[in-house]
Formats: structure tokens, sequence, C-alpha cells
């Protein structure tokens, strides 16, 4: 585990964005291919947005999501629709290798947990993500992991459905922690004053239940990308 603290938000979405196309790039050059998962909020659609003047082969990425507010298709508070917004409808992605989570308007009609099975069964066929990007709340959740939720304590499920979240809206689709912790590398990015306290619990070895942040870990590496006043109580 290893951190990295920037002065300012832009610069961590900068910098996130350089070190996230070489990654990838060399995960690229060794297998032809390489997959990453997409985390919303501002500051993980601000290294999106710093992506898109980016070189990269896009064609040969596969593109996910941690979690998804379950809501109308083209919602604005989608992660999915940020993304494509941010980043996604300015580069040449193939769209069959980019892998939303179901709207709550989609084939699975208003049923959250028949939208998280999908996924689940679609992340059977993918051995590992190379880089899963998360973010961190107030509260220390990640995806749409809240701390003492049901999600927290999930261990056999790769994705379920989240209901009554303590942020809105209230129903969402969410990776369970056993599935972050298949990938090769989890980054967690976070900014701000308000992020300090669950920065430095999770940190310091607060449990996954109190601070589901501190329950993401990469396989081979799990990094803590901070600008200065989410770092300042470390």
């Amino acid at each position: 585990m290893s951190q990295l603290v920037y002065e300012t938000a832009d610069e961590l979405a900068s910098a996130t964005a350089d070190r996230l196309v070489a990654a990838l790039a060399a995960a690229q050059a060794a297998r032809g291919t390489a997959s990453v998962v997409l985390t919303g909020g501002r500051t993980g659609i601000a290294v999106l947005a710093a992506l898109r003047s980016a070189t990269l082969d896009w064609s040969s990425l596969d593109i996910y999501w941690g979690d998804e507010r379950f809501l109308p298709a083209g919602d604005p508070e989608r992660n999915e629709t940020q993304a494509r917004e941010a980043l996604l409808d300015h580069v040449p992605v193939s769209p069959a290798r980019v892998h939303p989570m179901a709207p709550s308007d989609g084939e699975f009609g208003d049923d959250p947990d028949a939208a998280a099975e999908a996924y689940a069964v679609l992340l059977k066929d993918v051995p590992s993500f190379d880089v899963c990007l998360l973010g961190v709340g107030e509260e220390g959740h990640t995806a749409s992991i809240f701390p003492h939720s049901p999600a927290v304590y999930e261990t056999a499920r790769a994705v379920v459905a989240v209901r009554d979240c303590p942020k809105p809206p209230p129903t969402r689709v969410s990776l369970t922690l056993p599935t972050i912790r298949q990938a090769s590398e989890v980054w967690l990015m976070t900014t701000g004053e308000a992020k300090a306290e669950p920065v430095a619990s999770a940190l310091a070895g607060a449990s996954e239940e109190d601070v589901p942040a501190a329950g993401a870990r990469g396989k081979r590496h799990t990094l803590w990308i901070l600008d200065r006043a989410a770092a300042s109580r470390l």
C-alpha cells in the first residue's frame, strides 16, 4: 500500500490521469488488452475529463463500473452518464467493450437485484481488473458500500443491490469488497478536508465494517491518491 499526495484537486486529476494511461498501456503491451473500473463523484469524473486528450489504444480497453445509481438511462446522476459526458463520448472506445450497469428503465425494469445479478454474470468472464478506481465518502464509504450496511458484510455475491443509502439516490448497484479485491490495482482517490477523517481511519487500520474503504485492496497494489486537505490528518 502506498500514498500519493497532491497540493490541489486539479493536480491530482491530471497526475492520476497520466498514471492511469501508463498503467493501462503497460497492460495492453503485455496482453493486448486492458480493463478499468470507473468511479463517479467529483474526483473520479475530474480524472476522466483529464483523460480526453490521452494517447491510448481505446479500442482495446474494457470499461466497467464499481457502482451505479439505479436511475433511468441518461439520468444526469448516473455514473455512466457523467462518464460518457466527461470522457467516453470523446474517445474511440469500442461500444461492445463498455459495460454499464443496467438502468432502472432497462431490460430488468425497476429491479436492482436483477440488475446486480446480471452484472455478476457478466463479471464471471473477467479474470481480473487491471485498475479499479474508487472514491471515498465522508463517512468512509467506497463504491456504494456504506458503513454497517448489508453490502459491507457480503462475502458470497460479486455484485449487490443497495437500498436505503444514507446519500441520495437511495437505491444503487455495487461491486462487493471481494470483487474489488480481485483487481490487480485498487486506487482510492479523494479530495477535501471532509475526507480527512475517514482517510486517516482507513490507513490507521479501521475495520471495513466501520470504514468500508479500508477493505478496498488490490491483489498487487493499493494506492491512496489524495490532495493536501484529504491527507491533513495523516
